[in-house]
């Protein structure tokens, strides 16, 4: 794997290319198109000192959010549950997606659905419908190890100019950012103001399993920097 420095140093020749064709359609081709070109495996590496650094990278001009962190809520086996409670058939299984945020409760199905109400110890979605079914949520205290495990050191931030689109679309990587210092707490007043928002992926097979996309913390592109103490532009 190749080291931190390394991989900054391969920005210049990248954006020395101009467009590139994306190796994937889609919302993820930026990011897919980005590590091939690096030579990364997956979307973190080894960063100095033996930490990591993560990678992210996002197209110029976009409202689309950035997602900070993927992580499941509790209790063990809420998920399945939700889709059972939520979902919509969607073929011959079902589905439930949907984005939450703390300020106003979403709709979900032509109905006010969830919303995301922060407790002392815990960050819960809230809903008025769930029964006797245990609201979901997240205990603080793990929350915040694990995104300061994600984020330990560094966040690289690549950004490009975008033309085209679906397997046709182009990138120019022409922008980066490194950022760090990372702030759970200002995490958490992003998410208090709306900021940074929570996205359900969740699904059924036809023959019952479930497939979970990630329970996604994702932020606006405008506010990435403020969960961070330092940002300094490198390309």
């Amino acid at each position: 794997m190749q080291r931190y420095g390394e991989l900054v140093d391969q920005l210049p020749d990248i954006k020395s290319m101009g467009y590139v064709r994306t190796r994937r359609a889609g919302n993820t081709g930026i990011g897919k198109t980005l590590e091939d070109l690096l030579g990364v495996r997956e979307n973190n590496f080894a960063g100095p000192n033996g930490h990591d650094t993560e990678l992210k990278s996002g197209r110029k001009k976009s409202g689309s959010m950035l997602t900070l962190f993927t992580k499941s809520p509790l209790p063990p086996g809420i998920n399945g549950q939700l889709v059972e409670r939520f979902g919509r058939p969607a073929g011959k299984g079902a589905k439930l997606h949907t984005t939450v945020n703390a300020v106003s409760r979403n709709t979900l199905h032509g109905s006010p659905a969830f919303k995301v109400e922060l407790r002392d110890a815990s960050i819960e979605l809230g809903h008025g419908g769930y029964g006797d079914l245990q609201p979901p949520y997240w205990n603080r205290l793990d929350l915040e190890r694990a995104f300061y495990r994600k984020y330990p050191r560094h966040l690289l931030y690549v950004k490009a100019d975008c033309r085209g689109a679906g397997k046709s679309e182009e990138f120019h990587y022409n922008e980066a950012w490194l950022m760090s210092g990372f702030s759970f707490a200002r995490l958490v007043e992003l998410l208090e103001s709306g900021h940074v928002l929570i996205d359900i992926r969740l699904g059924r097979y036809p023959n019952g399993k479930l497939h979970d996309h990630g329970t996604g913390f994702r932020v606006k592109p405008d506010y990435l920097d403020t969960c961070f103490g330092n940002r300094e532009r490198i390309m």
